[in-house]
């Protein structure tokens, strides 16, 4: 099978990448920039997206590529709705017009946070800022214009290759032996490994549409911190939990989260493949990969 990723350069793009090459297949990175050899590409123009994926025909396309920078977004919309929207919409048509499947990564952010429950995917989106409503739009632009559409919606990634929750709590943890961590927003932390893993998955039910991809089990972020410190052994670190707002003002972010952002893998359970490992079993295998990597 002939895969294009888009984003190859990024956290998830990098282990979607070893995943599908190491199954494989052939693979063909693509980056904004040619990081490890990716070839160029600016999903952001959309006949250089064109001419590339007809001249590679691949039989799937993985965009990963996005702005995810939620406060540089909420700072600069418009490059948002370039970054996430346009560029979604150019990979879609590409991808349609070659007669790929095309697999989109969304984010937990097209909702508010209010409900009192996890969100599946037949919940109405209300997202509270622009990197949210710039991805909304993204997954509107990618079912409309592609038949062969998987809309995968995930939250909290953590992997080796990329600036995550996991190396700023360790790194701070370590360094001032204090932490300072929002403890009223929920969600499902994912390991990037554990979700390009299970994209065959979806690619093998042909049943396009829109899907919720974590890790099992849920955390607000003071919890998952606290199971960072406790996994390394970091004695002597004090904890303070902060509200929304206190981290508002302390981290100067514009950015309004929401506070409940636990997906339900809902379409998964009633296709019977739910097999997504607890968030805590993914941070071990994290913890382990990084230190081999020599990363943490």
């Amino acid at each position: 099978m002939r895969v294009l990723i888009t984003g190859a350069g990024g956290m998830l793009g990098i282990d979607v990448e070893k995943f599908f090459r190491d199954s494989g297949n052939e693979v063909l990175a693509t980056a904004r920039t040619s990081t490890n050899g990716a070839i160029p590409l600016d999903v952001c123009d959309p006949k250089a997206t064109r001419d590339l994926i007809r001249d590679c025909y691949p039989d799937v396309v993985i965009h990963c590529a996005a702005n995810t920078n939620v406060d540089r977004c909420e700072r600069d919309p418009d490059s948002a709705y370039r970054d996430n929207a346009l560029g979604a919409w150019s990979v879609a048509v590409a991808a349609e017009q070659v007669g790929a499947t095309l697999i989109a990564i969304s984010t937990d952010f097209v909702f508010d946070g209010t409900l009192d429950r996890p969100y599946t995917e037949f919940d109405e989106p209300n997202p509270l800022g622009a990197y949210g409503a710039s991805k909304l739009a993204a997954e509107r632009l990618v079912l409309q214009h592609c038949q062969r559409a998987y809309v995968v919606r995930t939250s909290w990634l953590f992997g080796v290759n990329g600036k995550n929750f996991v190396y700023t709590i360790a790194k701070r943890a370590r360094e001032l032996r204090e932490l300072h961590v929002v403890a009223d927003q929920r969600g499902a932390p994912t390991y990037t490994v554990d979700l390009a893993a299970f994209l065959p998955t979806l690619l093998d039910t042909k049943l396009y549409g829109l899907y919720h991809v974590t890790n099992a089990g849920s955390a607000t972020w003071y919890e998952f911190a606290q199971a960072i410190v406790d996994r390394l052994s970091l004695d002597n670190v004090a904890f303070h939990p902060l509200t929304s707002e206190e981290c508002a003002v302390r981290f100067n972010t514009p950015t309004r989260r929401p506070k409940n952002s636990v997906l339900r893998r809902y379409n998964l359970e009633l296709l019977g493949c739910d097999t997504m490992q607890p968030w805590e079993n993914a941070l071990d295998a994290f913890i382990s990969e990084a230190r081999r990597a020599g990363t943490i």
